[in-house]
C-alpha cells in the first residue's frame, strides 16, 4: 500500500497533530512575511430585515488589525471603471487570505461579529496602504482543500466598498476620518 509522504505525514494519510500545528505556524509566518496589516471591521446589524436577510443601515464599531495576504498582488482585479446609466462605476475586487487560527484568536473570540466561527459577508476590510475599504462578498473556507488533514485559511473575495449611510465609529481616527471624508451620506450635507 502506498502512502502519501513517509517523512512529513509519518505514514498517516491525514497527518498528525504536531505536523498540523507546524503547518499552521508556517502559514501564519508566511502571512506575516508576505502579507499586509489589514484592519478587520465587523458589521453590526442595526435594523435587519428578517425576510430578505439584509440590513440597509449597518454600523461598524470595532476594528482589529490582522495580517492578511493579498492574493492578486499585481493590483486590483474586477471590471475596473464602467460607464452605466447612473454615471461611472468603479468595480474593483481583491482576494485576501487570512489564517483561520489568527482570525479566531484576533476577531472571532471577541463576540463582536455576526458569525463567531468565520468572517461574515458584509464585514469590511480597511487597507491602510491605499486607504481603501473592501466589503467581503464571499468567504471560501475549503481552499486549499484539507492539506495535512485540516483547513488552515479563509479566502475572502472582496469588492471595493460602495459608500452609503453606514456609521463608522471604531475609535480609530484613520478609519473613521477617511470614511467620513469619502462617504456620500446625504444626511451629512444638511
Amino acid at each position: 500500500m502506498a502512502t502519501v509522504n513517509h517523512y512529513f505525514q509519518s505514514g498517516v494519510p491525514m497527518g498528525r497533530a504536531t505536523e498540523q500545528n507546524l503547518y499552521k505556524d508556517l502559514i501564519i509566518e508566511c502571512l506575516r512575511i508576505y502579507g499586509f496589516e489589514i484592519i478587520y471591521i465587523p458589521r453590526k446589524a442595526v435594523n435587519e430585515d428578517r425576510i430578505l436577510g439584509e440590513d440597509p443601515l449597518s454600523r461598524f464599531e470595532h476594528a482589529y488589525p490582522i495580517e492578511m495576504y493579498m492574493e492578486n498582488v499585481q493590483g486590483m482585479d474586477g471590471e475596473g471603471e464602467l460607464l452605466s446609466k447612473f454615471g461611472v462605476e468603479t468595480r474593483e475586487s481583491a482576494t485576501f487570505v487570512v489564517s483561520r487560527r489568527r482570525w479566531l484568536e484576533t476577531v472571532g473570540r471577541t463576540g463582536n461579529t455576526i458569525l463567531d466561527i468565520r468572517p461574515a459577508e458584509g464585514d469590511v476590510l480597511f487597507f491602510p496602504l491605499t486607504k481603501s475599504y473592501f466589503e467581503i462578498r464571499k468567504v471560501e473556507g475549503d481552499q486549499p482543500f484539507y492539506q495535512v488533514g485540516k483547513l488552515y485559511v479563509f479566502r475572502l473575495q472582496c469588492e471595493l466598498m460602495q459608500m452609503s449611510s453606514e456609521e463608522f465609529n471604531t475609535g480609530e481616527e484613520l478609519i473613521d476620518d477617511t470614511y467620513n471624508n469619502l462617504s456620500e451620506d446625504i444626511t451629512q450635507l444638511s
